[in-house]
């Protein structure tokens, strides 16, 4: 997976300590068709990062795929490859993956569970749709790390997040707090995902954190975001200085909508590839690391080779 786009929004926070004015308007982000990288090729809607925004929050990278038939398909199988400066959320609303890591993890993403994988300073994995799975649906997300954290060491975490019931909603919270739940799988930035499933015509208005901006991503029907319509694949931005944010679900069948949020990452990060780094100098060597280096550890138990780094571009890398 890649994300090799330039151009940023640089996100806005009160300097004098004040909360943030709200913003009350909804930006609404389509999504592109890319292409996964390995044997078998699959195609995503990405909706972050691009031009428009490269963040919110932490997040950094949003993939959206399916329902797909793994008869027609066939499936996911992302060959081993490599992180830097990120963790990685896997969240399924259908199907089943395999995953293995360089530390040693084995481990089956399911639907309503999280896997959260910690890339720091180095690590590689393989992605794999398991041979039950017929229909494959669902969500990778990516957080960057911040400037302290990047280099810090492998990790995996698991959480199955109990649903909660809120006025026509049923609530998943994977990571940060949200409807009087909390996730107990630590950050290392102020975040908060959750999948949301809403009745036909069902309204609900969460409290949210007004520090954080909220990017919401609409999967099935179609949601009315503070007053925003919001369509299937698409992802509403909404900046700080919220206390709340009304969803309507204006669809006669079940919406279902995933929503993240954070603080403003306000460093300027460098996105290339599998990379989260800060200058070129950080992405030219964990390339060459990947191609020739033992940084990102060894991946048992898949059959098949790995994924070959890229060229890098001609021009630097610039940060954004």
């Amino acid at each position: 997976m890649s994300g090799v786009d330039t151009g940023r929004d640089t996100p806005h926070t009160g300097g004098d300590g004040q909360a943030p004015e709200p913003d009350a308007g909804v930006d609404v982000l389509t999504a592109r068709d890319v292409p996964l990288g390995g044997p078998r090729a699959m195609t995503v809607r990405r909706t972050l990062p691009q031009r428009a925004r490269t963040l919110i929050g932490a997040w950094c990278f949003i993939d959206h795929y399916g329902p797909d038939d793994v008869a027609e398909t066939g499936g996911m199988d992302v060959a081993p490859h490599p992180h830097i400066g990120l963790q990685t959320v896997s969240w399924l609303f259908s199907g089943e993956i395999e995953h293995r890591d360089s530390l040693g993890s084995h481990a089956f993403v399911r639907p309503g569970e999280l896997n959260l994988m910690t890339g720091g300073h180095g690590i590689s994995h393989t992605e794999v749709s398991t041979p039950g799975t017929t229909v494959l649906h669902g969500v990778q997300l990516w957080v960057a790390l911040p400037g302290e954290h990047r280099d810090t060491g492998r990790d995996f975490r698991h959480h199955a997040p109990n649903p909660v019931h809120r006025d026509g909603a049923v609530i998943r919270v994977f990571l940060g707090s949200l409807a009087g739940d909390t996730s107990p799988v630590p950050t290392f930035t102020p975040l908060l995902g959750a999948e949301i499933v809403l009745e036909p015509h069902a309204t609900t208005t969460l409290d949210t954190d007004p520090a954080f901006e909220h990017g919401l991503l609409v999967d099935r029907g179609s949601v009315r975001m503070a007053g925003t319509l919001l369509r299937g694949a698409e992802l509403g931005y909404l900046g700080p200085g919220n206390d709340k944010v009304t969803l309507t679900n204006e669809t006669d069948a079940p919406a279902r909508v995933v929503l993240v949020g954070g603080t403003p990452f306000e460093e300027q990060i460098v996105m290339w590839w599998n990379f989260v780094g800060r200058t070129h100098e950080d992405i030219s060597q964990a390339r060459e690391d990947w191609e020739h280096g033992t940084r990102f550890g060894v991946v048992e138990g898949y059959d098949g080779d790995r994924i070959p780094a890229p060229q890098l571009p001609t021009t630097r890398l610039r940060p954004r």
